[in-house]
């Protein structure tokens, strides 16, 4: 089992950055990708980012590609999420995941979620 906790969400102005972390324990941290996904109210869970095992290679939502910025550190079991430039689209729970081995876009093929963390971007 691997549990995750997010934490950083929060409100913020439009324009605005905050930062979320996703703390990891149970299994190895480093055994695992991981992803980045929101659900605003009403709209389905979708894809944010996912960043590999080691960390080398990224990837991200067209929605947010050049805002955020998705990274972990390994020795430290934590995954981060760096969002700035912050739209009022850009509100919704945000929950982290972690899938074995290799990542994925697809909220099924993750092993393991967190209770997600409330963002609120204001106009």
């Amino acid at each position: 089992q691997v549990q995750l906790v997010e934490s950083g969400g929060g409100l913020v102005q439009a324009g605005g950055s905050l930062r979320l972390s996703c703390a990891a324990s149970g299994r190895t941290f480093s055994n695992y990708a991981m992803g980045w996904f929101r659900q605003a109210p009403g709209k389905e869970r979708e894809f944010v980012a996912r960043i590999t095992r080691s960390g080398d290679s990224t990837d991200y939502a067209d929605s947010v590609k050049g805002r955020f910025t998705i990274s972990r550190d390994n020795a430290k079991n934590t995954l981060y999420l760096q969002m700035n430039t912050l739209k009022p689209e850009d509100t919704g729970v945000y929950y982290c995941a972690a899938r074995f081995l290799t990542g994925s876009y697809y909220t099924y093929d993750y092993d393991y979620w967190g209770q997600g963390t409330q963002v609120t971007v204001s106009s």
